[in-house]
């Protein structure tokens, strides 16, 4: 499954991480490469307590890029 995530630096340095479609889904590393990975985690977690506790699991994305030109 694919989600979208948020990645910005903070004041401090640390790159934060966030999947808007799991409400509460955040995460952090100290490099960017750190931070997708502890979020992978956080939501590989995400998904099992909604499985566990029987809620729906929110759709894969889908996106495709195009070009625009002019």
């Amino acid at each position: 499954m694919k989600y979208r995530i948020l990645i910005e630096q903070d004041e401090d340095g640390f790159f934060v991480t966030e999947c808007p479609a799991l409400p509460g889904c955040v995460s952090q590393g100290k490099t960017r490469v750190e931070a997708i990975k502890n979020v992978q985690d956080a939501i590989k977690g995400y998904l099992e307590s909604l499985k566990k506790h029987d809620e729906p699991i929110p759709p894969a994305i889908e996106e495709e890029i195009i070009e625009v030109t002019g």
